[in-house]
């Protein structure tokens, strides 16, 4: 037998596998694997299939090759650059605005677009709710509008009816269902509107310091945009920016990079627990076989043929749960895509294998990493053992299991694309509180001990079987109170997060913001707004402008971050006031004086944390640019925000003795009681061309989307939980031989099976009720930091975390004692005979 081809090796394995598939070890590594690889694959391709479509469509994400984006047109020099080297061009100009049909209105996203748009893809759009969508390569005529089929819903609007834009009544003939370079827009809450350019002036939506983007669309060779983009660049303003193909999707492949590496933490999570149920499965695997490879050596096979002969078996059945894994990792994603269906929009491209290739990869090497090191004992199992049972083979090194071990981990890190300082400082803070906790636990397991010495016999003996295994036990109950922890603190940011927020907010706190408001319009819209509300904020002049030198560095030439770099990367709505707003204190400096010596510098207040971000001190000067017109500046004073109050703030202000004649418009908020709903529509159909923001509609805008992603990350905190169960199946599988034994000595010293049973049931629903304690704790604590430090506001109490102790005991016992139910079921005579 010595000679045992390799043919034979492989076909011996199969045979024996075969054989042995009702092991109850083999069926737990089976599905631990599964789980490992539906996770990861389904990740994989929700990732991959996101970035294939972006990559896909670069040439659309800007419906153009080059943009000069900007809050203001692109100026007559670099439009005429363009037609010099007889490029196609096109224009567009997008800004918010409310719509009205009847009595209700909608605060939605304008794009007007001209003949032209757009350069590169196409437009897509139906003329009916029932029918397939249909392509054009241009927008729609004048006096028509195309929306978005959610505007239809929450105007009530049919197709053929009109709609006041601002001044300007407009036909809805088309349901618009894709624009090219939407993926610019990736963060609109609202419901979207194309329309014709020529019909924006009768609007009268824009006007002087309105806010708007333009966009200045160039279509041609390779050779002559980049002929272009190079006469360009000494000519942008610091308000503009030129965009490329490669540019489209900045904000689109930032927020999924994000959203990427929470999913394959949570991927990762899955794959550790999953890894740890194939350890203790292989090694059960591996211990149950001693005496088999004890007689294959004494049948001649050498050390090396054993340790292939198991190593295939393992090998086989981790092949098989790894495409079963990735088959039905592709139809989870297929399930996540769905719950993300109002965010993640259009036709999907297929990625072909390569993620499912990748996720059966990461099931093998965990396997491989994990399951190799207790195999490798089988090797050296000496023959004697087939006369000797007390000799037992020479276990591998310790440096060798946590080597491979920790090699895979970083493989599959690595395979996961994860931050590996934060990943490593997750794992590392996770270790310290297991620590910790575990220390905590075994504690509360003794403590326990002594209240239950007058307890029941079933209570006692199911206590006694959790302290005999305390590190398994310990373990498990970390396990199921982080998953627990992680669901229930995911249920409770989605259901109440955003209505306590709003229940402490001030009473009266502003619920509508008015912006756009012009200076002819100001006096009577103050008027019709008094008569509205008491609760009104002042009316703030508004300008967009842009930082660009402090201290007499250009910002492009500074290292920022946080508010410092986010301020200098946009416009800014620049004010300027002779009172200090409500609710702002001077943390340094002093409100507007006589006291600056260069009377032609104007004085400026900034944020305090902006302030510290640029590095600027009293007295530093700072460059602005607004409507082309550069503002040198001296800041004279930092300010404390409160950011809660609704009530218009600002990072920086103009003394307005600086400032003469800039054309802007004004911002307010106010407050107006539910019930008047019809003077709210009356009040924009007075006003077409101010911007009414409806707090309340937004932040249930809000809530909707927060419920749609909370919802999604429980999806795949789902397969975490099941990574975890298999751990306790696991770990039950290791002890089942113990606990038949322990089992079969108590029934013969007569104990019922309904001793049994209730045993196994205090044993299981004390481990789930500390689970379930140590998961509603940990809840509580992270929400009160984040309500404390995260959200400044305050904490309650959250009596329904007091179930999660019951679901705890439920859930586990039910599994625990549906894992264990051989030690009922088992013949005291059989068990005694065999052992």
């Amino acid at each position: 037998m010595s000679k045992l081809v390799p043919i034979k090796l492989f076909s011996l394995a199969f045979r024996q596998l075969l054989r042995d598939i009702r092991a109850g070890e083999l069926r737990i590594l089976f599905f631990a694997l599964m789980i490992a690889v539906t996770c990861s694959t389904a990740i994989g391709y929700f990732s991959a299939r996101l970035q294939a479509s972006m990559e896909t469509k670069a040439g659309e994400f800007l419906a153009a090759d080059l943009v000069i984006s900007g809050s203001s047109p692109a100026t007559t020099e670099q439009i005429n650059e363009g037609e010099k080297l007889g490029l196609t061009q096109a224009k567009t100009v997008s800004f918010s605005t409310v719509v009205i049909n009847q009595d209700e209105m909608q605060l939605v996203g304008v794009k007007a677009v001209d003949n032209n748009y757009p350069l590169r893809g196409q437009l897509k759009y139906k003329t009916a709710f029932d029918i397939t969508e249909q392509t054009t390569s241009n927008g729609p005529p004048a006096g028509e509008v195309w929306a978005e089929q959610r505007l239809f819903i929450a105007l009530n609007v049919n197709l053929g009816d009109m709609i006041n834009i601002g001044n300007a009544q407009l036909r809805v003939t088309k349901i618009l269902t894709y624009e090219p370079d939407r993926s610019m827009d990736f963060y609109t809450l609202n419901p979207h509107i194309l329309m014709n350019m020529s019909d924006l002036p009768a609007t009268n939506a824009i006007q002087p310091g309105s806010r708007a983007s333009y966009r200045q669309l160039w279509a041609g060779t390779a050779e002559a945009i980049n002929q272009y983009h190079t006469k360009i660049t000494p000519t942008i303003a610091p308000h503009q920016r030129i965009l490329t193909g490669k540019d489209g999707n900045i904000q689109l492949n930032n927020t999924l990079s994000r959203g990427e590496n929470y999913l394959n933490l949570a991927s990762l999570v899955a794959i550790l627990l999953a890894s740890v149920a194939v350890a203790l499965s292989a090694n059960q695997f591996a211990t149950q076989r001693f005496d088999s490879s004890a007689l294959l050596r004494c049948l001649g096979l050498s050390r090396k043929q054993v340790l292939i002969l198991y190593t295939l078996q393992l090998a086989y059945i981790g092949l098989i749960a790894c495409i079963l894994g990735a088959a039905l990792g592709w139809l989870v994603q297929l399930g996540l895509f769905k719950l993300l269906a109002g965010l993640v929009s259009g036709v999907l491209p297929s990625v072909g294998l390569s993620p499912a290739l990748a996720g059966i990869a990461t099931g093998l090497i965990a396997l491989a990493g994990f399951a190799i090191p207790p195999l490798a004992a089988l090797g050296n199992t000496p023959p004697i053992r087939v006369l000797r049972q007390d000799i037992f083979p020479t276990p591998p090194r310790s440096w060798f299991v946590y080597g491979l071990a920790i090699l895979a981990l970083a493989i599959i890190m690595w395979r996961l694309s994860l931050d590996i300082r934060l990943t490593l400082s997750l794992m590392g803070g996770g270790l310290i509180a297991i620590a910790m906790l575990g220390g905590l636990l075994l504690w509360g397991l003794k403590g326990l001990r002594k209240l239950l010495t007058k307890a029941s016999l079933p209570w006692r003996l199911g206590l006694g079987q959790l302290l005999h295994y305390p590190i398994r036990a310990i373990g498990q109950i970390l396990a199921f109170g982080v998953i627990l922890m992680a669901m229930a603190l995911i249920i409770l940011l989605r259901s109440e997060l955003l209505d306590t927020w709003q229940k402490q907010l001030p009473k009266n706190a502003p619920n509508y913001f008015a912006m756009n408001i012009t200076d002819a319009e100001l006096p009577l819209f103050q008027e019709q707004v008094k008569q509205l509300s008491n609760h009104i904020a002042p009316y703030y002049p508004i300008i967009a402008g842009r930082l660009t030198e402090v201290k007499g560095t250009p910002v492009a030439q500074l290292n920022l971050t946080g508010r410092g770099d986010n301020a200098t990367h946009r416009d800014l709505s620049l004010t300027w006031t002779a009172e200090l707003p409500s609710e702002n204190i001077i943390t340094s400096g002093a409100w507007w004086s006589d006291s600056t010596e260069d009377k032609t510098l104007v004085k400026v207040s900034l944020e305090d944390e902006l302030a510290k971000s640029l590095g600027a001190n009293i007295g530093d000067q700072l460059t602005f640019v607004i409507g082309g017109v550069e503002y040198k500046t001296i800041m004279t004073s930092t300010r404390k925000i409160n950011w809660d109050n609704f009530q218009p703030n600002f990072f920086v202000i103009f003394d307005p003795e600086s400032v003469q004649n800039i054309p802007a418009t004004y911002l307010t908020s106010f407050y107006i009681a539910t019930g008047h709903d019809k003077e709210i529509v009356e009040l924009a159909r007075n006003f077409p061309t101010v911007t009414l923001l409806d707090i309340d509609g937004l932040l249930k805008q809000l809530n909707t989307i927060l419920s749609q992603v909370t919802i999604a990350v429980e999806y795949i905190l789902l397969f975490v939980l099941l990574a975890g169960i298999t751990v306790l199946f696991a770990g039950l599988q290791s002890t089942l031989d113990n606990r038949i034994r322990q089992g079969a000595l108590l029934r013969t010293l007569g104990a019922k099976r309904q001793l049994l049973k209730q045993t196994q049931i205090a044993e299981f629903a004390l481990l789930g009720a500390m689970a379930g304690g140590l998961a509603a704790i940990g809840c509580e604590v992270i929400s009160g930091l984040l309500y404390h430090f995260t959200l400044k506001i305050s904490w309650h109490f959250h009596p329904w975390l007091l179930i999660l102790p019951v679901i705890g005991a439920i859930l586990i016992g039910c599994i625990g004692v549906w894992g264990t139910r051989r030690t009922i079921n088992s013949s005291p005579l059989q068990v005694l005979r065999e052992g």
